[in-house]
């Protein structure tokens, strides 16, 4: 194995300044892996951290971006336990929550992968083991790649606080990945889902993948309306909400009594408006959702194996094309958008 690796790197923000530069291949400490970088995969939250929209702190430069990764293991520090050389991983965003409640410190100041902490863009990477899970079995690299983030986040919002119920329905937003993962586990679990887009054609292809109703936006504004045409007027129990803004009103207008919204996105802007009657009057829950922890991300992927979920990627990038990559995910993918690391890295 090579001492110098490649890395995507900003020695400022910008995704003008992101540049392709060697450096020494990390050294892992007693209770760290190495390991080789197969793939990852490009999450909103990545173009405004490149971006410098995001981090209230200035991470040290040069700063490598992206949170999420497939990899190998090449190497291991001598007091890890957890994993062995040859085994796939992926890393844990939120890199001090384990389980149950987020320690006291990860709301002040997150240490999450891909900001502040260095990120995933390289071709070799050094993670402590406990923030490390074993990837799905069932899935490819660039697959693998896709779950940290987008996959956890859905999973987070419908199964571990959501608590699905088979029968329900289910409200998504759009076609990137949150929303898309939101719809495969919904149906894996046995709900019914209900597809927003402002692209016909996106819609067609969201049919495709199972959703049992689908509204235009951009032919429906006023989609909550659409929405309680669509379950007969009883409404929706869960929204995974991701435009935020003045776009809440329509989800709390389109949830049935007792329903839940799950306040994730904020392409429309960080600030939610909405009246507080429809609210009260549908005894409605809304949670704030930010990704998840460890040990729900162990059970997203034995359910992700289990149920034999496959992520949709729109398209897979090469190493060198990450601009390119960045420039696809600004223009609105359906699903996930990849980059893949050459298989001779290292070699």
């Amino acid at each position: 194995m090579s001492e110098i690796m490649k890395r995507w790197q900003l020695p400022s923000f910008g995704l003008k300044n992101l540049q392709l530069a060697e450096a020494p291949v990390p050294a892992p400490g007693s209770k760290d892996l190495l390991i080789r970088v197969a793939a990852v995969s490009l999450n909103y939250r990545d173009k405004l951290v490149v971006e410098g929209e995001l981090l209230p702190d200035r991470p040290t430069m040069p700063f490598v971006p992206v949170s999420d990764m497939a990899g190998e293991v090449v190497a291991t520090g001598a007091d890890v336990s957890r994993f062995k050389v040859g085994d796939r991983v992926l890393g844990n965003f939120w890199t001090q929550w384990i389980d149950g409640e987020p320690p006291r410190e990860m709301t002040r100041h997150g240490l999450s992968l891909g900001g502040p902490l260095p990120g995933m863009l390289a071709e070799y990477v050094s993670l402590r083991e406990v923030v490390a899970v074993k990837a799905p079995a069932s899935l490819t690299d660039e697959e693998a790649s896709t779950l940290p983030v987008a996959a956890l986040t859905a999973w987070f919002a419908l199964i571990e606080t959501g608590h699905l119920k088979a029968g329900q329905t289910v409200l998504v937003q759009g076609t990137g990945g949150v929303a898309l993962f939101g719809l495969q586990f919904a149906r894996a679990f046995g709900a019914r889902v209900i597809v927003t887009s402002r692209s016909a054609e996106k819609l067609e292809r969201a049919k495709a993948l199972g959703a049992f109703g689908v509204i235009d936006t951009r032919a429906n504004p006023d989609w909550s309306a659409a929405a309680l045409d669509l379950t007969d007027g009883r409404g929706v129990d869960h929204v995974l909400e991701l435009v935020g803004g003045d776009n809440i009103s329509q989800s709390a207008g389109a949830l049935a009594s007792g329903g839940r919204i799950a306040q994730i996105g904020f392409m429309k802007g960080s600030e939610i408006v909405l009246s507080a009657v429809p609210m009260m009057l549908k005894r409605a829950i809304i949670q704030g959702i930010s990704v998840g922890h460890r040990r729900a991300f162990e059970d997203m992927n034995r359910a992700t194996d289990e149920h034999g979920i496959k992520p949709v990627i729109d398209r897979v990038y090469g190493f060198e094309d990450v601009r390119a990559a960045f420039d696809h995910l600004e223009r609105g993918p359906f699903g996930k958008v990849v980059v893949r690391l050459k298989s001779e890295i290292g070699s």
